[in-house]
């Protein structure tokens, strides 16, 4: 696991970089047991429409630029595309927007994923205290993170009972229970993520500085969890 994570990361850091890619992150996630789906980084579109072809359609295209974090405000994000020719015309719009939004970005290739089902939202964040070390946040994502701040934080790493407390003290907590007769999420496959993350970041936390899994898809009991996007800043 820390082997496997510290071979991606000193990669990173050999290029000069403290940002990993979307891909990247997602290859340190992987390496600790943590869910991420299946997706193949392509460099031309020859490879994306193979990889479509293997995944099956609808797919989701992302560009790869370690210059662009937030891939939705440089709309280099292309969904449900259903067919091969849809993909080749969204592969050069979101290279065109790539160099309209930074002329300068370097284009590591496009991420093929393929197009999850919903799920109710969750974010895992990971923040260093300069006092207390590193911290692990839970909360609703959505509009739930970045307008109510429904979020809790504990010191790593955690114990199985306190990613319960944390699940059961954000406000709203009854959406994950099964409010107004929804069934319950997968809180078994919540706790599992945060046990997971609080183990990958106390085995690296010389080298991790933050990191956010947003979204998480988290799917009715039994069902599991997904994690749609992730960033990882290095020291």
């Amino acid at each position: 696991m820390k082997e496997e994570a510290l071979k991606i990361i000193n990669e990173v850091l050999a290029q000069g970089r403290k940002s990993l890619v979307e891909y990247e992150a997602k290859q340190v996630l992987k390496s600790y047991g943590l869910p991420v789906p299946e997706e193949k980084l392509a460099k031309t579109v020859d490879e994306a429409i193979k990889y479509a072809e293997e995944l099956g359609y609808p797919v989701v295209l992302k560009l790869m630029s370690p210059q662009i974090l937030h891939k939705s405000d440089a709309r280099v994000i292309a969904l449900k595309i259903k067919d091969e020719e849809e993909l080749k015309k969204k592969w050069e719009e979101i290279h065109e927007n790539a160099k309209k939004y930074r002329p300068d970005a370097e284009i590591l290739g496009v991420l093929v994923a393929p197009m999850l089902k919903p799920g109710r939202e969750i974010i895992i964040g990971i923040t260093e205290d300069p006092q207390f070390g590193h911290a692990i946040m839970f909360g609703l994502g959505g509009i739930f993170v970045e307008i109510l701040k429904d979020v809790t934080f504990r010191i790593i790493p955690i114990e199985e009972k306190d990613a319960w407390a944390m699940i059961r003290n954000i406000k709203g907590y009854p959406i994950l229970a099964g409010a107004r007769g929804e069934e319950p999420a997968d809180m078994k496959a919540i706790v599992d993520m945060m046990l997971k993350v609080s183990q990958l970041v106390d085995d690296l936390k010389d080298y991790l500085k933050e990191m956010d899994l947003n979204p998480v898809f988290v799917y009715n009991e039994g069902e599991g969890a997904m994690i749609v996007d992730a960033r990882i800043i290095l020291k």
